[in-house]
């Protein structure tokens, strides 16, 4: 399997069974979790294992956290802590308003430390600055927040875009010159939405033609339908060669608007995130891939650094944060960034089979059997 590396490390193997299938409940029945309803450089004292973290995600709406991101991460905090530290969990739902209540939340009760994966980056920064001021550490999850935050943990985003843009150019092939493609991009008030659109636009500037782009608030599937429709009236079903879709929850309305409007062969369409039913569209080839993105690593390495942190341990936290990223304001941040793998047809037994995050009998269900057959998936 050919895949993208950062800085020539591999994309780390790992089963993802075990993490996955911890549920919250089980982690609160031991204590470990508590959950707050949905709708810079501190420098704490260094603490034993009664610690709480603070876990702040955006939204269900992406499977990947509920299903993935929040076990992983509130296992790992119960591993390094001899099962002492304590998970304080809230999910804002899309919901700029909810997050920065869920946040005020969590300093009011003064946790140890905040990890925030913000709906708006912008948003947050105020909550940011407020923790900062209570001295309470932020590690940006996933999306760089703005203000003060300590570190950083995601992955490398401007590649996500240009493994997403490559895919398209690989498919149209000597055809590109004279395709038109549509670009339907993520959430503006995401940080990560303008890194993802840049990777890709390298890839396309001067090679292809795009004759629509959309930026989809809140990262919404009705909304990313709504301008497919919107695209597919502008340009013709049948004038539209590709589409750039920045992530799965979005790639599926793509492919729905455009079944609506008659479409009897799909063109290709990309993602982010291998939701199982995007996994599913690339065995059926109704989606032509997706970038699959470690969500062991990125969560256990986000749990590490949170552990680390608050108990003063440097030489581990430091190991951790070795790369960098540029802040808003020009400072640089310490970083983990994650590589990221393009999934298609051809190596899903070698990623997320391989690593635990689906097995084959949930991938291939009946509707799927055929499909899964052909390709060698069994």
């Amino acid at each position: 399997m050919s895949a993208p590396v950062l800085h020539g490390t591999p994309v780390t193997r790992a089963a993802l069974a075990v993490a996955a299938a911890v549920s919250a409940l089980a982690l609160s029945a031991c204590g470990v979790v508590d959950t707050i309803g949905g709708s810079g450089d501190s420098e704490p004292s260094a603490k034993g294992d009664d610690i709480t973290v603070g876990l702040l995600l955006p939204d269900k709406d992406t499977a990947r956290f509920e299903t993935f991101d929040h076990p992983i991460f509130t296992k790992e905090v119960a591993s390094l802590t001899h099962g002492k530290g304590k998970v304080l969990y809230a999910n804002a739902e899309a919901s700029p308003d909810t997050q920065s209540r869920q946040f005020r939340r969590m300093v009011d009760r003064k946790v140890d430390i905040v990890l925030v994966d913000a709906v708006d980056a912008k948003a947050i920064e105020p909550e940011v600055r407020r923790a900062k001021d209570a001295g309470i550490p932020v590690i940006a999850y996933d999306r760089l927040a703005r203000g003060p935050v300590d570190a950083y943990v995601s992955h490398d985003n401007e590649l996500v875009g240009e493994v997403q843009g490559r895919a398209i150019m690989t498919a149209l092939g000597s055809k590109a010159e004279t395709s038109e493609i549509v670009m339907m991009n993520g959430d503006p008030a995401d940080p990560n939405t303008a890194r993802f659109k840049e990777g890709a636009l390298d890839e396309f500037r001067n090679k292809v033609r795009i004759a629509k782009a959309y930026d989809t608030d809140k990262w919404s599937p009705v909304a990313a339908e709504t301008n497919m429709k919107k695209a597919i009236q502008a340009v013709g079903l049948k004038n539209i060669a590709a589409v750039y879709s920045a992530n799965d929850g979005m790639a599926g309305a793509v492919i729905d608007a455009m079944k609506k409007a008659g479409a009897t062969r799909i063109p290709p369409v990309t993602g982010q995130d291998a939701n199982l039913d995007a996994v599913q569209r690339v065995v059926s080839g109704e989606q032509y891939m997706t970038v699959y993105k470690s969500f062991l690593d990125e969560a256990t390495q986000a749990a590490q650094m949170a552990v680390y942190k608050v108990q003063g341990k440097d030489i581990q936290y430091d190991a951790l944060t070795h790369d960098t990223v540029a802040g808003p304001d020009g400072r640089k941040i310490p970083a983990t960034l994650v590589p990221v793998v393009s999934l298609t047809r051809d190596n899903i037994k070698d990623t997320v089979v391989a690593d635990g995050v689906y097995s084959v009998s949930q991938i291939c269900t009946p509707a799927y059997a055929a499909d899964c057959a052909a390709i060698g998936l069994h």
